[in-house]
Formats: C-alpha cells, structure tokens, sequence
C-alpha cells in the first residue's frame, strides 16, 4: 500500500510538473496604459486569454506615454529575460523596438505585433501583425473631409508622434488623398505627442491664426479630444468640419453634440482579443496568418447607434 501511495504521489508531481511546464506568461505591452484607447484593448485581450481557461496567463503593462520609446523598449527586454511564453506588442516608434523584439526572436519567444508596424526587414523577428489598415483609414478620413468642406479652402492636420507606424500611414494616407482629389490648402501637421493638453494649446493656437479654416483633422484619440475641446472653447462648434480618429466616450459626445462631424474608429477591442487569439495558436503549435486587418469604421451622427458603430465604440 505504501509504495502505491508513494507512486500515485510521484505521478501526481510529474503531471504537476508538466501542466507547469505547458502553462505560460503572454505579456501585453503596448504604448501607453493612459488611453482608452489602449484600455479597450486590454478588454479585448482579458476576453481571449479567458478562453485559455487558465492554461496560460497574461500580463499587460506600457509606458506613463506614447513619447516613452525608452521605457516600452526595456519592457519587451524585460519580458524576453523573464522568460515569457509569448508577447503582444504595440511598438510606438518603428526602428527602436526592432532590437528588443530580435532579442524574443532569439529566444523564440513569439511576437505579435498590433497598430503600429515594425520598421522594414523586421518581419522575419515576428509571427502576425493586426491592425487597422492605416492608410485606407487616413484616405476615409480626407474623403469625410472633402464631402462636407469641398475641394477647396484651408485645413489643418493635427497629428500625434511624427515617426509612429500607424502615423505614418494614417496621416500620410489623409494627406496624399486631399492632395489627388482636391485643391485644399494643408495647414500642419501640428505633432501632440498623444498630448490632449497639447493638442488643445496647438488647436486653440491654428484656430486664432487661420480665420479662414474650413476643418480640421485629429489624427488619433486624445489629440483629437483636445482637437474638440479647443473648437469648443474657440466657440466654433459647427462652423467647421471636425473629423475625429479613435471612439472613446469623449468623441462620441462630441459627435453627437456637432463638435466632430466624424470619427473614424478603428476596431481596439479586436486588436487585443485577436492578437491574444493568436498567440494562444501559436503557443498550441498552430499556424497564424501574417497580417489580420482589424477594421475601421466611420461614425457620424447617422450611425452612433447603430450595430456597426457600437461593435466598435468603447
């Protein structure tokens, strides 16, 4: 009885030591923790490693600012020397997380990458990348624009961090579109740093200085709510066209009230829950696709409440 009881013990420590050995840390970096936006996508990421049913775990975690390069890059190197199973990432700027996400690479630690795209030949360090399709969502954005103010006229680009992926395609992309199909004066772009103070100073200031301005586009979430704050206090509610990016409460008031004739809102929640989605694939050995575009909608307010708006407000 006793050497069963000793090897019913012994198997129960080497089952217990395999599910250890198959458990794993996903952790979920991204490029600042003080946004909604990000938030959201946390959300997101809670819902898919739910789904693991407590097979993996899941850490989340970015810098006090998007501005923060330096601080984003020692939580990859962190996560990479603490040994994690897998890691999501949001790089806020395209060449200084290149070496980090090499180091995981090494280590074969799989990457996935969300919003922002990797500077070019980095592809090979990881497995997927999900995001909105900056560009398209850039070229929505000036086509918004050119409806309601014409092709004609003066307007302003306040934008975020000039460098950043998804700025450069999506601001590039609203820029190129206005310039193909319209004779409309670029004023900008005016850089946030993903400020809402900056960006409301920056506003208040193009404002006073272009009388003339017939819209404006805030180019990510809180440089468009200082965007609309600014408007607001400026008393030119209405009486230019505000178009918005991103979809936390804030835009979506100021949709509603006319502030923002649109905000173009790219799907957050699905960028987390599918890129989670994806790192459970590949820890089980299975294949991903390499690029997942993650949608973007156009809310005006036509389609606040409908479902198409709501699946990807937050």
């Amino acid at each position: 009885m006793r050497k069963l009881t000793i090897a019913l013990m012994a198997s129960a420590i080497a089952l217990a030591g395999a599910t250890g050995a198959s458990a794993a840390e996903i952790a979920v970096i991204v490029k600042t923790v003080n946004s909604t936006f990000w938030q959201n996508v946390q959300k997101g990421a809670d819902a898919a490693i739910a789904t693991a049913k407590g097979k993996h775990t899941m850490t989340f975690q970015g810098p006090a600012a998007e501005s923060a390069i330096a601080d984003e890059v020692n939580m990859v190197e962190n996560a990479v020397n603490r040994k994690v199973g897998a890691i999501l990432l949001a790089p806020s700027d395209p060449d200084a997380l290149v070496p980090a996400v090499k180091k995981a690479w090494e280590a074969r630690i799989p990457v996935v990458i969300i919003d922002s795209q990797l500077a070019d030949g980095a592809d090979k360090y990881y497995q997927s990348f999900l995001a909105t399709d900056n560009r398209k969502a850039g070229e929505l954005a000036a086509q918004a624009m050119i409806d309601k103010v014409g092709t004609t006229g003066k307007i302003a680009v306040m934008s975020y961090v000039a460098g950043a992926g998804s700025e450069i395609g999506r601001v590039g992309g609203f820029t190129d579109y206005i310039k193909k199909n319209s004779k409309l004066e670029i004023v900008g772009p005016y850089y946030s740093q993903s400020q809402m103070a900056t960006a409301l100073n920056q506003t208040t200031d193009v404002l006073a200085a272009n009388s003339d301005l017939k819209g404006i586009f805030g180019a990510n979430e809180p440089t468009a709510i200082g965007m609309g704050r600014a408007i607001k206090q400026a008393g030119k509610a209405g009486k230019l066209v505000a178009i918005g990016f991103d979809g936390n409460q804030d835009l979506q008031e100021f949709v509603k009230d006319g502030t923002l004739h649109a905000t173009v809102v790219q799907g957050s929640f699905q960028m987390g829950d599918k890129g989670v989605e994806a790192l459970l694939k590949l820890l089980d050995k299975q294949k991903v696709e390499k690029t997942i575009d993650t949608g973007v909608v156009v809310v005006t307010k036509d389609n606040i409440d409908k479902p198409e708006a709501k699946n990807v407000l937050y």
